[in-house]
């Protein structure tokens, strides 16, 4: 059940977004346009940056942030044995990244279209894949470790370190002009969502043993 009001509510959000962005909405058309073209603006002005901005980019496209994705999997089923909780980490990242190239489909937001582009990027803008991804692959992994992490330090710096990732790649999308903020919320706002939403349904159906010798989920 919570995990049924969780999905909702995060549905919802998007859903919200999406349609104020299909209907092009003016304050939030107003909002995304003049925030991109401060951001690429600003950007533009060091070459420096934008080649970080570019490497960050390329870095964490969803198809090269899965491989170390997985092998953080692979590492912690090999060192617990938790063969339930792995498997659910992995299944649901791939659910995310394919529910969120459905949304680019369904709603077909054009990416921004700036006189200088800092960047160019094939495809629909919202919601950002980058974001979605980014946030549901660092939420993933740290739900998928929490147990095992026994000090309240790394709990926080497991957290922090994850909020940072996101943030960082949010502002990426938005300094290159490859999105707009309404993009990288509603993909953030979903990644973090779907995951935490994955996870209270997997608590209620999976196994309190995992293995042989009694590994908690």
């Amino acid at each position: 059940m919570r995990a049924a009001v969780a999905a909702a509510a995060v549905g919802l959000v998007v859903l919200l977004l999406a349609v104020l962005v299909r209907e092009q909405w003016h304050p939030l058309v107003a909002f995304d346009e003049q925030v991109v073209a401060a951001a690429t603006a600003f950007a533009a002005t060091s070459p420096g940056l934008v080649r970080v901005l570019l490497g960050w980019q390329w870095a964490f496209a969803a198809s090269r942030l899965f491989v170390p994705f997985v092998v953080v999997c692979a590492l912690f089923w090999w060192r617990t044995r938790r063969t339930t909780r792995t498997v659910w980490a992995l299944g649901t990242v791939l659910a995310a990244w394919s529910l969120s190239n459905l949304a680019k489909e369904l709603v077909r937001r054009a990416r921004p279209v700036l006189d200088e582009p800092v960047a160019q990027a094939p495809g629909y803008s919202f919601p950002s894949g980058h974001a979605a991804n980014t946030a549901a692959m660092t939420t993933a992994l740290v739900v998928l470790v929490w147990p095992v992490l026994r000090s309240m330090w790394l709990r926080v710096l497991a957290v922090v370190s994850a909020v940072v990732l996101m943030l960082l790649t949010s502002a990426d999308r938005v300094l290159l002009g490859v999105h707009y903020p309404t993009d990288v919320i509603a993909g953030t706002v979903f990644g973090v969502g779907f995951v935490l939403a994955s996870y209270l349904g997997y608590r209620g159906w999976s196994p309190t043993h995992e293995s042989p010798a009694g590994a908690a989920r």
